[in-house]
C-alpha cells in the first residue's frame, strides 16, 4: 500500500540516537548499548517541498536522512516478535540538528526541536523489508550519504520493544531510525533530497530565519 503521508500531525515524534556506527564516529561519540532515544516535538514537521529554516546566527546546522515508521495500532510493551505487527508503514524523515546545541546541552531536545526540523514524506508505503533498503541524501544534487538500512545498530523490533517498555505508542506515532554517516551543515540556497528505495524523494529547500 502507497498513499501519501497523512497531514495530520502525530502524537508523538520519537528519534534513535546514534543508530549507525561510521555516524557515531564521525561526531565522535560512543556507541549506545542500547536504542538511544528522544522527542521532537509536532510543531517540527513539515512535509515535502515545504522549506526548512534554517536559525540565524553562526550555528552548525546539519541534515540527517532517516527511515522512519508509523505506528497503526495502540500498544504496550510490545516483544521483539510481534513489533512488526504494530507498524502501519515507513516513511522519510530529515532529523535536521543543530550540533552546537545538542554538544552544548548534552541532550537532544533543543537542537533538534526547531520548527521545519522534521521534513517527512513524501507517502508511507507498507509491505517493505526495512532490512534492505538504501538510505541516499543529496545537497543541491550531490551525494553525501549513500548507507544500507541493514548498518543499523538496533533494528526497528528492538526499537519497538525498547520504546513500548516505557511508553504507549499509539496510531500516528512517528518514530525515526536513525542517519548514516555523511551528514553536514546546510545553508540558505541549498536542496536538501532524501531518497529510499520503495517510498521516493523527501525535497525540501533551506532558507534563511526572517524574523
Amino acid at each position: 500500500m502507497r498513499v501519501p503521508y497523512p497531514n495530520e500531525r502525530p502524537g508523538k515524534i520519537i528519534g534513535v540516537g546514534r543508530n549507525y556506527k561510521a555516524h557515531a564516529a564521525e561526531l565522535n561519540n560512543d556507541l549506545p548499548t542500547e536504542p538511544l532515544l528522544f522527542f521532537k516535538p509536532a510543531t517540527a514537521i513539515i512535509g515535502n517541498g515545504e522549506p526548512i529554516v534554517r536559525p540565524r546566527g553562526d550555528w552548525r546546522v546539519d541534515f540527517e536522512g532517516e527511515l522512519a515508521f508509523v505506528i497503526g495500532k495502540k500498544c504496550r510493551r510490545v516483544s521483539r516478535a510481534d513489533a512488526m505487527e504494530v507498524v502501519a508503514g515507513y516513511t522519510i524523515v530529515n532529523d535536521v540538528s543543530v550540533r552546537d546545541l545538542q554538544k552544548r546541552d548534552g541532550q537532544f531536545t533543543r537542537a533538534k526541536g526547531f520548527d521545519t526540523f522534521c521534513p517527512c514524506g513524501p507517502e508511507l508505503v507498507s509491505g517493505l523489508d526495512p532490512t534492505t533498503l538504501r538510505i541516499v541524501t543529496r545537497v543541491d544534487g550531490v551525494v553525501k550519504q549513500d548507507a544500507p538500512t541493514s548498518d543499523m545498530i538496533f533494528d526497528i523490533p528492538t526499537i519497538i520493544e525498547v520504546a513500548s517498555r516505557v511508553m504507549t505508542l499509539e496510531p500516528g506515532d512517528l518514530i525515526s531510525t536513525g542517519t548514516p554517516a555523511g551528514v553536514c551543515p546546510i545553508f540558505p540556497g541549498n536542496v536538501i533530497e532524501i531518497t529510499i528505495e520503495g517510498i521516493g524523494t523527501l525535497s525540501n529547500p533551506v532558507v534563511e530565519e526572517s524574523e
